[in-house]
């Protein structure tokens, strides 16, 4: 996707650093920021510019964010980036992700002191991905002088929703390696390289708690960084929706009203964990606002160097899968928005979707299977046009439109919690956070070597505790762009317990792939004890039949003449989500299991199916 022919902020500027200026809050503490000013000469330009704010937790003066910062003072442009409170040089304490409540009061501070300053023309544009998109949020719902528009890359929308829970389950996958990685930059581990050292190894070699899972206070070398302990077993154990979930830094939602008009752009893919983020946000804004909201879906990982890389996993979409330099992306944005230029950025819909799939289905030159793709361009979310149709479980594992029939046997499987399925691919965290912990993107659904939680390459369909569900090859080309759900009649033997289901795209055998190739699309979770409510839990009845919704955020593909649609059922996906021990007991206090004998229930009084967003036709691309 290119961002197309545009003249707008031209490099004419040297830089000029200041680095760690301690800026006030309210409070008295002091945060660390660094101030990237345009120059001239050697020394700072004359006039007043537009700033570009970051306020980050992941070390303000990291390779990406230096060269963001000189990037845009080249261009006119001074940029701030900030380390939040208790991180980097900052002054105070980080309690952690949900934990930390200053956020909204000091970027509202940051901003009332950078339009304060003389070489500031008064105006404001945010930037950052994850976590850095959410302190964006927390600012904006202050309302702070200055603020005129965002850059939003794949950010959380309500943590408790999705990102750190899911259906009620912990997002292990998300936030075990996550804990690990922020404690090495922790403050323990600046001031002792003892515990620096220590939590790098650990760092370095999840895999080996896996087997002990789930962990307890003082087990992991954690314990020598006891803020980021607390993080993770806060989070993992605190899982009822309340008051400490709804900070705005972690929960938007619960505070849109109150979001100025201003201009946002959102980024997210299919293969983050941010999808049902960052499209119930833009729906949400849209309806609320004046100003210019733009979304773009694409295919690459939770990072910011991703944009570029047409592949993730094992599978590549090809070259117009890449999104051009992301720098050039946002200044286009802000040149519109900050210094008034018309930079084409609002040209055309305000939804850019990559939908995936089209391609030969071989392997390339650099070992990934082509799957391709193809941009789309829309108006809204779902797409205008969209057909919800249903595809029913039947039994002997068959998906089809028609209902199923009265009086059908259900299916059944045993859940052993001490052997729960392997996550093969998904939406997690980037590499560089889970290397050898799980594997992220899009994978063949096969075990796999490389990974701890897998005992063999076989298929993950031929595992006895997971039940496929699949068309029969498709006579014709099948576009599903838009928000899954799963509707599922189900009975466990256990008082709580957890169901899975994952989207498969199933390629035919060919000669680079004998066995075919069964592609991950997207999936989800419901643990059983939040069916009803995220307030509160209910514990189930042994063998009584109960209907359950799970949440598989969305994806976008063209399923080819001669594949399958395949829906895989199960009751874990590990270590995506922590495992449920199916005792109904408070998790992560015990290492007690129990095995669970569950009935997927698919007759015409308990109708389970899945729900896919077929587009009509997709001849306009």
């Amino acid at each position: 996707m290119s961002c197309g022919v545009y003249e707008g902020s031209q490099v004419q500027f040297e830089v000029i650093e200041h680095k760690s200026v301690m800026v006030s809050m309210r409070d008295g503490a002091h945060l660390a920021t660094d101030i990237y000013l345009p120059a001239i000469d050697g020394k700072v330009a004359d006039g007043t510019f537009p700033v570009i704010l970051e306020r980050t937790p992941y070390d303000n003066g990291n390779p990406e964010l230096t060269a963001t910062g000189r990037y845009f003072a080249k261009r006119g442009y001074v940029c701030v980036l900030q380390d939040v409170r208790g991180r980097g040089e900052s002054d105070g304490d980080w309690k952690g992700l949900v934990l930390s409540t200053n956020e909204a009061d000091d970027g509202f501070d940051t901003c009332k002191w950078a339009v304060e300053q003389p070489w500031s023309d008064g105006q404001i544009g945010t930037i950052g991905l994850s976590y850095t998109g959410s302190t964006q949020h927390a600012l904006a719902v202050r309302r702070p002088p200055g603020l005129k528009a965002q850059f939003i890359m794949d950010s959380g929308y309500n943590y408790h929703t999705h990102t750190i829970r899911s259906g009620g389950a912990f997002v292990l996958g998300v936030m075990f390696p996550y804990a690990f990685r922020m404690a090495m930059g922790g403050k323990e581990a600046r001031k002792d390289p003892v515990v620096a050292q220590a939590l790098k190894l650990a760092a370095d070699n999840l895999t080996e708690y896996l087997k002990f899972l789930p962990v307890s206070r003082g087990d992991t070398a954690l314990a020598l960084a006891p803020t980021y302990e607390n993080m993770l077993f806060a989070l993992a154990t605190h899982a009822d929706y309340d008051d400490l979930w709804k900070d705005p830094v972690t929960n938007l939602q619960e505070h849109v009203d109150e979001y100025p008009d201003v201009p946002v752009m959102s980024t997210t893919t299919w293969y983050g964990h941010h999808l049902w983020a960052s499209t119930t946000r833009f729906n949400d804004l849209h309806q609320r606002m004046r100003s210019p909201i733009r979304l773009i879906i694409g295919t690459w990982l939770h990072s910011v160097t991703g944009l570029v890389d047409t592949w993730t996993g094992e599978v590549d979409f090809g070259m117009d899968a890449m999104l051009d330099n992301l720098n050039d992306l946002r200044l286009k944005w802000f040149d519109q928005h900050l210094k008034g230029m018309h930079t084409d950025v609002l040209n055309g819909p305000p939804i850019s979707i990559f939908v995936m799939g089209g391609g030969t289905g071989r392997k390339n030159a650099a070992g990934h299977m082509d799957h391709g793709g193809f941009w789309r361009h829309e108006y809204r979310w779902p797409l205008d046009g969209t057909t919800f149709d249903n595809y029913y479980l039947h039994g002997g594992g068959g998906l089809r439109t028609s209902e199923p029939s009265p009086n059908v046997l259900p299916s059944r499987f045993t859940f052993d919690p001490k052997d729960p399925v392997p996550t093969i691919g998904g939406g997690v965290q980037p590499p560089r956070i889970t290397t050898n912990f799980i594997a992220i993107g899009a994978y063949d659904q096969r075990g796999r070597p490389d990974l701890a939680v897998c005992n063999d390459t076989m298929p993950i369909a031929l595992r006895q505790d997971v039940l496929v569900f699949e068309t029969m090859p498709l006579g014709n080309d099948t576009e599903v762009t838009g928000p899954v759900e799963v509707n599922l009649w189900a009975a466990s033997s256990a008082s709580d317990t957890d169901f899975t289901a994952k989207l498969v795209d199933v390629y035919p055998p060919n000669t680079d792939y004998p066995e075919g190739f069964a592609m991950n699309l997207c999936d989800g979770i419901i643990r059983a004890r939040y069916r009803n409510s995220r307030e509160r839990q209910e514990l189930l009845e042994s063998g009584k039949v109960y209907r359950f919704r799970i949440d598989l955020q969305g994806t976008g593909n063209i399923f080819q003449k001669g594949h399958r649609i395949r829906l895989e059922i199960s009751s874990s996906n590990f270590p995506h989500y922590d495992v449920n021990p199916n005792t109904g007991a408070p998790l992560w206090e015990s290492a007690e299991t129990h095995v669970a004998h569950q009935a997927i229930y698919h007759d015409s009084d308990h109708p389970s199916h899945i729900v896919l967003p077929v587009i009509v036709s997709s001849d306009d691309h």
